[in-house]
């Protein structure tokens, strides 16, 4: 890999990571700088494989490819409690769907292997899964339940169809105590080894931007409005009830969700979080 070949950043395009991209440009950073805005299949793929240096990826995504990858300080989409965008959608409580059929969206693994936990071990039933594509109808007319995450979950929660709708993240917080991180940002090792300069300029312009967008929220309220629907105050909620950081608190759900995905055979191997350290690095504070 040539140095003088740019940084490439991965970005998801989920609503809920917006608030960090919002004000991010990577003309402004002042190094060769490419941004790539994929689904997350791609973006993780090339985090593990090195074409994208440093993003944005989901929490599961992390940690299969963990031995490639180290995590960005300060930077997270979690939730302590309700995420409101990670649903279920059922005709009985989650908790009798021991003998039934639940549908999952085939875009998140994250959300699909928390249910499959929460299933396993917190009600101590093992439901069937089939894969799907997410639609509410299609989805609801073939199985029990269905699992929608991001805006297809979102959509299908502004319309009362009498289905029980939870939310996994209150399950997850119900069940633990504890707060659960849905996508992280990671770099991928041998960039980190070769242009830390490159990264610590990156990281510092993200977490600015993160910053920034959760202190003014209003744009992103108003482009949610325009791309997806619903009211800016339901988008003003949506935003603020989400946990940006990626302090003690999110790592210890996070390294609890990795142990019982371990436990349950859906990682082949036990996960340690490590954080990517730099003395190039400066914390941009509150």
């Amino acid at each position: 890999m040539e140095l003088s070949e740019p940084t490439v950043i991965g970005k998801i395009s989920y609503t809920n990571s917006w608030p960090v991209f919002h004000h991010f440009h990577p003309a402004e950073l002042g190094i060769p700088a490419t941004l790539v805005s994929e689904v997350p299949a791609v973006l993780n793929r090339g985090m593990a494989d090195g074409t994208i240096h440093v993003g944005a990826l989901s929490s599961f995504a992390y940690a299969a490819s963990s031995d490639k990858l180290l995590l960005l300080p300060d930077l997270s989409v979690s939730a302590e409690g309700r995420v409101n965008s990670i649903l279920l959608f059922s005709r009985v409580p989650a908790a009798s769907l021991g003998n039934g059929r639940i549908a999952v969206t085939n875009t998140s693994a994250t959300s699909v292997n928390l249910l499959k936990i929460i299933m396993a071990k917190a009600f101590g039933v093992q439901p069937e899964y089939v894969s799907a594509d997410p639609d509410l109808d299609d989805m609801m007319a073939e199985a029990d339940a269905c699992l929608l995450i991001g805006d297809h979950a979102i959509r299908a929660s502004w319309q009362d169809q009498g289905y029980i709708v939870t939310d996994l993240g209150q399950l997850w917080k119900e069940w633990t105590g504890c707060s659960m991180t849905f996508a992280v940002w990671a770099v991928n090792r041998q960039a980190a080894t070769e242009r830390p300069k490159e990264l610590a300029a990156i990281a510092e312009a993200l977490i600015r931007s993160k910053e920034r967008g959760v202190a003014e929220l209003r744009p992103i309220v108003l482009a949610a409005c325009s791309e997806i629907g619903g009211t800016a105050a339901y988008w003003e909620s949506y935003f603020r009830n989400l946990c940006y950081e990626f302090g003690e608190r999110q790592q210890e759900g996070l390294s609890l969700y990795f142990r019982y995905a371990y436990e349950l055979g859906l990682l082949p191997r036990e996960v340690r979080l490590e954080l990517w350290e730099s003395n190039l690095l400066t914390r941009v504070k509150e």
